[in-house]
C-alpha cells in the first residue's frame, strides 16, 4: 500500500469516505482491509457535527469505525478553549452551539467560526465583527474555501467567512483545525507516532495534503470529492495519488 516507513494512516472523511449520504464505492471494504495493516485516525473539519454523531453516520453507512478513532475540530476547538478558560461567540449551526454549553460561564474571549450555514447572516457575522473590534481574537476551526455537497455540487466552506472577518477586523485568524499543524500532530500523538511515519489520505489538495506535508506526514491524494484536475496545477505534489480510497488497496 505505501513505503515501510509508514506505520499508521490518517484519513479524511467527506469527499474520501462517502459523498453526501452515500459511501464512495469500495470505501467501506477499503477501511476493512486498511485496518488490517495500520491503526487509523479519521480526521474531519466538519462543525456540524460532534464525534459521536460523525461515528454514527459512519456505522450507517456500513463502516466499522468506532469513537476512538475520530478527531473532528469540534474536539479540539473545545479542547483549546478549556485549557483557555474561555467562551467565545460562536458562529457555528445551532447544534454545534450546544457542544460548548458547558462553556458558557467563562469569559468571552474568542470569535469562533465554522460552518455556520444559514447562521451566516449579515447580523451574525456583524455581531462577530464587533467583538473583534471590542478585542476578541479571531479562532478559525477551519479555513476550506469550498466542499462537495449533498447535492453533489460544490458549496462556500467556512474560510471565505473566516478571510471576511479578517479583512473587516485587520486580524489574522488562528487555525485550530486542518490544515494546522498542531491538528495533525495531535492526530499522530494519539496513534503513538512520528509525523514521517504517518501518511495522510485526503482529497483536499491544500487541507489535507499541504497541511500534512507542511506538519512533516506523507500524503495521498484521491480524486474523489472535492478534488479537481486544477487541483494538480497548484505546485502541491503529492506523495501518492489514487483514484479513489478503494485504489489504494
Amino acid at each position: 500500500m505505501f513505503d515501510e516507513s509508514i506505520k499508521a494512516v490518517l484519513c479524511d472523511i467527506g469527499g474520501v469516505l462517502y459523498v453526501g449520504d452515500k459511501p464512495i464505492e469500495g470505501a467501506v471494504e477499503a477501511v476493512k482491509e486498511i485496518k488490517k495493516h495500520y491503526p487509523i485516525r479519521f480526521l474531519t473539519n466538519t462543525t456540524q457535527r460532534t464525534s459521536a454523531q460523525v461515528v454514527k453516520k459512519l456505522q450507517k453507512m456500513g463502516f466499522e469505525i468506532t469513537s476512538n478513532e475520530i478527531i473532528t475540530a469540534l474536539d479540539v476547538t473545545k479542547m483549546f478553549l478549556e485549557k483557555e478558560k474561555s467562551f467565545a461567540e460562536f458562529l457555528l449551526t445551532d447544534d454545534a452551539l450546544c457542544f460548548f454549553d458547558d462553556l458558557k460561564y467563562y469569559e468571552e474571549k474568542y470569535v469562533v467560526v465554522g460552518d455556520a450555514q444559514d447562521n451566516f447572516n449579515y447580523k451574525n457575522l456583524n455581531c462577530a465583527f464587533r467583538k473583534l473590534m471590542d478585542g476578541a481574537s479571531l479562532l478559525g476551526i477551519a479555513k476550506n474555501r469550498y466542499f462537495k455537497d449533498s447535492d453533489n455540487e460544490l458549496s462556500m466552506d467556512a474560510g471565505c467567512f473566516v478571510s471576511a472577518l479578517e479583512y473587516g477586523s485587520g486580524q489574522e485568524a488562528s487555525l485550530i483545525g486542518k490544515p494546522s499543524r498542531e491538528f495533525y500532530h495531535l492526530a499522530c500523538a494519539s496513534l503513538h507516532v512520528s509525523p514521517n511515519e504517518c501518511v495522510m489520505i485526503g482529497d483536499d489538495i491544500e487541507s489535507d495534503i499541504k497541511g500534512a506535508q507542511e506538519a512533516g506526514i506523507q500524503a495521498a491524494l484521491v480524486k474523489t470529492g472535492k478534488f479537481s484536475k486544477i487541483d494538480l496545477s497548484f505546485g502541491i505534489k503529492p506523495d501518492y495519488i489514487f483514484e479513489s480510497i478503494a485504489a489504494i488497496l
